[in-house]
């Protein structure tokens, strides 16, 4: 039986922060269906449309309900997390995942909610760069590590902004699948970061 990868689609989480891990972790479980994952988009409020923090409305495949057993789950941030860190039914769902999910892992600002719901208490972790005071503000006991790309703490893996998302998704698949994936993976992405400016 296939395990299952599912990133979280709200209204306001910012474009890139989901798509970047879904494309290198659905590239991944397409490109090698006997690694035994397969990956999802799940939706607070089930397959209806969410509109993005800049605008693109996209639909979840499904519930997170719906989806079965998750084993891992990808937390994007955006300005709907920073509203979803406030809201304390979220955060008890937050922690509820946590309690039975395998592995747990967020991009930018949704370590705010990670850090909101104390899943963060005591552990490493980063955010995005605009973030990291906010960050050790919620629990002073969180060793921020405001220049690591992303930080992997065994049962959760956080990651800094957009780039670093996708960043800690090749990781993902190089420690779920192998480094020889992760590196397949990335060159049918030609994910190969040369930034003009």
């Amino acid at each position: 039986m296939s395990k299952t990868i599912a990133v979280l689609l709200f209204d306001g989480v910012e474009e890139l922060d989901a798509i970047g891990p879904f494309e290198v972790l659905a590239g991944w479980t397409r490109m090698f269906p006997d690694d035994g994952w397969r990956t999802t988009t799940v939706g607070l409020r089930g397959p209806e449309p969410v509109r993005c923090a800049h605008g693109l409305v996209v639909t979840p495949e499904t519930s997170f309900d719906a989806a079965g057993r998750i084993d891992l789950l990808v937390y994007p941030g955006g300005r709907g997390a920073r509203e979803l860190m406030n809201d304390e039914p979220h955060l008890d769902w937050v922690r509820k995942q946590a309690a039975q999910i395998e592995l747990m892992s967020s991009v930018c600002t949704g370590a705010l909610v990670l850090a909101a719901a104390g899943l963060l208490h005591d552990r490493p972790a980063t955010t995005h760069w605009g973030a990291l005071e906010r960050l050790a503000a919620l629990d002073p006991t969180i060793e921020v590590r405001a220049d690591d790309r992303y930080v992997d703490d065994g049962d959760i893996v956080t990651a800094a902004g957009i780039s670093a998302g996708i960043d800690m998704a090749l990781h993902l698949v190089a420690r779920l699948g192998g480094e020889d994936q992760a590196r397949r993976v990335r060159r049918f992405l030609q994910y190969d970061p040369a930034p003009p400016v």
